[in-house]
């Protein structure tokens, strides 16, 4: 597998690309600036290497115990933490859930110390009107995180491809034909 380091050079090394794609198709540096912000935040902080003690978990500082639990219900590269789209949206709701939990005992605080009077239909109002708002500002921090985690699974893929090929030759890099049983 690649390093953190060689995962690192890969994401910066594809930005210049993925930028350039994005402003490109969008015409928009809003929403080019929010995708590459979410490529490189996925590809730095978010990717699939959060199940494991990692480069990526080191840099939540303070925060990377909000990853222990995540990291103790994952079997590094299972299917849900290292495929496409279902591993990134997993830890998307696991930190969201988080974010959530302690946005509640803040509230609760908040709410108790300083009678702010804010209540949860208020907070989901905001939160409602920010997603239908600036839904293509969403979307692409969603594409962004998603493209980050996609260098990471492709670059694994390659390496761990490229070392089947150079030590059980070309065979190795098709697909494995499943025997039939016969039926008597």
């Amino acid at each position: 597998m690649p390093s953190g380091r060689a995962h690192d050079r890969i994401t910066l090394w594809l930005l210049p690309p993925i930028g350039s794609i994005s402003w490109l198709l969008t015409e928009s540096s809003h929403l080019t600036l929010l995708l590459c912000s979410g490529y490189l935040f996925g590809g730095f902080m978010f990717g699939p290497d959060l199940d494991v003690r990692s480069v990526q978990v080191k840099r939540w500082g303070w925060f990377r115990w909000i990853w222990v639990p995540y990291r103790g219900s994952m079997k590094h590269r299972s299917p849900l933490s290292h495929a496409p789209i279902t591993g990134t949206v997993l830890r998307v709701l696991y930190l969201l859930a988080w974010v959530g939990f302690l946005s509640f005992l803040g509230l609760a605080f908040l709410n108790q110390v300083g009678q702010l009077g804010w209540t949860w239909q208020d907070i989901a109002g905001v939160m409602g009107r920010s997603l239908t708002n600036h839904r293509y500002s969403w979307l692409a921090i969603a594409l962004g995180l998603e493209i980050g985690a996609l260098s990471h699974y492709t670059a694994d893929w390659l390496v761990s491809t490229h070392k089947r090929i150079k030590s059980k030759g070309w065979g190795a890099a098709l697909p494995k034909s499943r025997k039939r049983k016969r039926r008597r």
